[in-house]
């Protein structure tokens, strides 16, 4: 989008306040043509005492008075009229400021989990606070100064020729040259400018990933390290900014010596031409005062150019987040699910993240309400893709998820995933209080819903121990506790939300032993009553499943119940030997390397 292109559809989002904006851009047409009117009648008022000095002339208050009167009251107005536009343009604009963040950081939230993947939180962040506030720098300057420029420069300053055409003539001529200089400045730095911006995004991404990895930064001693790492980029960014600096600081000389070079041909040309009897005095005062207000006008018109070229780029990627679309949204005429009973069926489902390789792959299998359904298998096999189609992180390429006998794709996502519960491998806590934690399942629950969830995830005790109880802020990402302290907050967090769906992905993988045995005691009462899927690495987790999937390379090659696959002696009789038994049963194939598989994963499949 170009700059002119980007501009455009930066006042364009001012359609919300458009009452207010057409009061505004109105008042700074009246406030030019009161600017414009100053000059002309001090002019008149020149000519009208020059000419009284022929002999047998007389000029008294009264000859005078209308000009005068007229003149102050155009002076009075445009001082008032500059008051009220800059009073509510910069309400205008804080309002639309703050509601413009408002709908970028609803709309990122609403970006499914493969943008998030590929795209930094610190950038995000920036690019929000950036892009709103170069968004309200340029609204504010358009209702302050530039709209008023406008005017005066494209609609008044051709009205000048019908007041004397060869000084009119000249004046635009004078700011034609000034005008074509500027869009010269302008082409040559479009590019340089967007280098600066991309050398500014990586800066903050560098930083915020930095200031997020504390203690991996300290304890492999890379302090240093990051240091001169975002050093270079510094160096970078000030390599690429300092071009861009010198062409506009030529501008910003070139503006000042126009504004005198203007004034001056206007005087010499308003000289030569009253000698001719082609020009008045009062003619060549109000030409040279037009001269001084243009170019200041100019200067403003430059000033903003400077500006939005400087911010231009911050705002395109400001746009280029807004107008990234979630891949999954509500249906047209998608209804609200209400409370589900928990019957889940998948029905020949494949997906792929990249068009080519399926990352699932023709999966089929139901789970009655209240049941257990397991999914194991290697990392990467398909596992926490399967899952994720079912609370629609993502749609099916080919096949249908159905709960209750209806597509998902039916109801509303709100509705559907206000059914599922999910604990995450990765706990992910707010820095917040423990509570605030908490109610994320459900702001509504009572004191004894969050006792009966804390007790059933096994967390109450180290919750009473905390030194504000459930007031105690966990810190940035629950970093005050330890992992096995987060994992229990998220299970109680999904429990507090009390869905007919449950859904936990390695949920007790950063336990240890004991507490995982009391957790999944508490997790299969909790369960009761409740569909509920399970992802598991360690196969202690699932012996009490009803049903166990086994996956693939996104396609499920085994499944039945602990004990009977097991008698089978296929993939999970080796996994099960693997974990275990000390050394494998002979005729049980495919054991080899099978002990790696059950180390700790960093990400499940």
């Amino acid at each position: 989008m170009s700059v002119l292109g980007i501009y455009a559809r930066v006042l364009g989002l001012l359609r919300p306040q458009m009452r207010l904006s057409v009061i505004l851009v109105v008042a700074n047409l009246a406030l030019a043509i009161a600017q414009f009117a100053e000059p002309l009648l001090f002019g008149r008022i020149i000519d009208r005492m020059t000419q009284a000095q022929a002999p047998g002339q007389t000029l008294t208050w009264g000859d005078l008075a209308p000009l005068l009167f007229a003149w102050g009251a155009f002076g009075l107005f445009s001082i008032a009229a500059a008051i009220l536009v800059g009073l509510n343009a910069d309400r205008l604009a804080h309002r639309r400021r703050l509601a413009l963040m408002s709908d970028y950081f609803e709309h990122v939230l609403n970006l499914p989990l493969t943008f998030h993947t590929n795209v930094h939180s610190g950038r995000l962040l920036k690019t929000m606070l950036d892009g709103t506030s170069a968004l309200f720098g340029l609204w504010l300057s358009f209702f302050r100064e530039n709209c008023a420029s406008f005017v005066a420069l494209f609609i008044l300053l051709p009205a000048t020729l019908f007041l004397n055409w060869r000084l009119g003539g000249l004046l635009i001529v004078l700011v034609a040259v000034f005008y074509f200089a500027t869009s010269y400045v302008l082409r040559r730095t479009e590019s340089l400018q967007g280098a600066v911006e991309r050398y500014n995004s990586t800066l903050a991404e560098h930083a915020s990933d930095a200031l997020g990895n504390i203690p991996v930064v300290q304890s492999f001693t890379r302090i240093e390290s990051e240091s001169r790492a975002l050093n270079r980029i510094i160096d970078d960014l000030l390599a690429a900014q300092m071009p861009v600096l010198s062409w506009w600081a030529l501008v910003a000389v070139a503006s000042r010596a126009s504004a005198t070079l203007t004034i001056l041909s206007i005087f010499l040309l308003g000289t030569w031409l009253h000698l001719k009897g082609l020009a008045t005095i009062g003619e060549i005062v109000t030409f040279t005062n037009f001269a001084t207000m243009l170019i200041g006008r100019l200067e403003q018109v430059v000033g903003f150019v400077n500006v939005l070229f400087q911010q231009s780029a911050k705002i395109a990627e400001f746009f280029q987040v807004l107008d990234t679309q979630p891949a999954v949204a509500d249906k047209p005429g998608a209804r609200d699910a209400g409370r589900l009973a928990g019957a889940v069926a998948f029905e020949n489902v494949t997906y792929s993240y990249d068009g080519r390789r399926k990352s699932v792959k023709n999966v089929s299998f139901s789970a009655r309400p209240g049941q257990t359904i397991a999914l194991v298998g290697s990392t990467g096999s398909g596992k926490s893709t399967t899952l994720n189609l079912l609370h629609r992180v993502f749609d099916p390429d080919e096949g249908a998820v159905k709960i209750d006998g209806v597509d998902i794709r039916a109801f509303t996502l709100l509705s559907l995933r206000r059914n599922i519960g999910v604990v995450f491998q990765e706990p992910m806590l707010f820095a917040r209080t423990i509570e605030e934690n908490l109610r994320i399942g459900n702001p509504d629950a009572t004191d004894e819903d969050i006792k009966t969830a804390l007790e059933l995830a096994q967390a109450s005790e180290f919750v009473s121990r905390q030194s504000d109880g459930r007031e105690t802020r966990v810190g940035e990402r629950g970093r005050s506790l330890s992992g096995g302290e987060r994992q229990r907050l998220s299970i109680a967090r999904a429990l507090l939300k009390n869905p007919p769906i449950l859904v936990f992905d390695e949920a007790t993988s950063a336990l240890d032993a004991t507490t995982e045995r009391q957790i999944q005691k508490a997790l299969d009462a909790a369960t009761k009553g409740r569909t509920t899927f399970v992802i598991a690495h360690r196969l202690a987790t699932v012996r009490n499943a009803d049903h166990i999937l086994v996956f693939d390379q996104g396609e499920i090659v085994e499944a039945g119940s602990f004990e009977a696959l097991v008698a089978k002696g296929g993939r999970f009789a080796a996994l099960a030997a693997a974990q275990f038994m000390a050394e494998p049963p002979k005729g049980t194939a495919g054991l080899e390397g099978l002990h790696e598989a059950t180390a700790p994963q960093v990400r499940a499949g």
